[in-house]
Parts: C-alpha cells; sequence; structure tokens
C-alpha cells in the first residue's frame, strides 16, 4: 500500500460525500492527524470535510470529543467501546453527517499480549445512528501501521455509509 493509494481511496470518499452533500469529521489517536490530512490532501475537500480531532492521550479523548473517564479506565484507550464513545462524540461536536474514529497501538512499544502492536479499532457512525466498529490487525512498522489504518478507515467509510 501506498500514499498514492490512499489519496485516490480519499477522493473517491470526496466525490461520495461532495455527491450526497454530506461531510465527514474524524478523530484520531494513533494516526496523529494523518486520516485528516489524507482528505485533505484532495483539493476542494473543504466541501466534505469539518472537523479534524486528534486526541492522542486519554485527556483529551475525554476532553474534546467526550469519551467517558470511566470506559478508557475499564476497557483502555484501543478498544472498540472507546472508538464507538469517540467517532459520536466527534460527530455531536460537528456539523458532519458522518464520522470516523481511529485508536490503536502503532507500535514498536505499548503492544500486550491481549492487544499486540499492530492493533486497531475504529469507529463509524452517522447521524441516522448507524454505528460500527472494526478490529484490525495490522504487520509492519509503525509507519505501515498507520497508513494502512487509514487507508482502512477510508474504505469502510465508503463500502459500508457511502454506498449509492
Amino acid at each position: 500500500m501506498t500514499e498514492k493509494e490512499v489519496l485516490q481511496l480519499s477522493r473517491l470518499v470526496g466525490i461520495r460525500l461532495k455527491d450526497n452533500g454530506a461531510k465527514v469529521t474524524c478523530v484520531e489517536s494513533c494516526t496523529g492527524g494523518w486520516l485528516a490530512k489524507a482528505i485533505t490532501d484532495v483539493a476542494g475537500s473543504s466541501a466534505w470535510f469539518d472537523y479534524g480531532f486528534v486526541t492522542y492521550s486519554n485527556q483529551a479523548k475525554h476532553e474534546m470529543v467526550g469519551v467517558n473517564e470511566e470506559t478508557l479506565a475499564r476497557f483502555g484507550a484501543v478498544s472498540q467501546e472507546v472508538v464507538q464513545e469517540m467517532a459520536i462524540g466527534a460527530l455531536l461536536r460537528s456539523n458532519a453527517h458522518y464520522a470516523v474514529s481511529i485508536s490503536g497501538i502503532a507500535g514498536p512499544d505499548g503492544g500486550t499480549e491481549e492487544k499486540p502492536v499492530g492493533t486497531v479499532w475504529f469507529g463509524f457512525t452517522d447521524n441516522q445512528g448507524k454505528t460500527l466498529a472494526r478490529k484490525v490487525l495490522f504487520e509492519g512498522d509503525r509507519g505501515d501501521v498507520r497508513l494502512q489504518s487509514v487507508y482502512y478507515a477510508l474504505q469502510i467509510l465508503l463500502e459500508e455509509f457511502l454506498q449509492k
């Protein structure tokens, strides 16, 4: 996978959002804003991109998008429960129709037996109440995990929420 492939997919997501008169927001942890960058690398993205939150710390997840501190303490930042709350919180704090959240362990440190390096959770929601969470275990180094995460987030947004 290459950054060029991410840009091509981002263009397609942008076309679908524009065709639907819709906007997307994203809230990212391990990707550090890379998803927002991929979306805004496309000319005209101001028509379909609303907000980008980078919530690297648990405090940021709580303060910026309202993730419950109890959820963070009980399940950890890299969990289905947290990415769902991240996506819902981002949607509520924006004017977007869709929200995507990403939280994972890109490495090289930080992995555990339960959550090894490469574990990434994704949350998706829309303003009609549809929600989806997915967990993927990516291989490769830190950059590989992050790049694959951005591509995957765009792919699932397109396939599950933006199909005509």
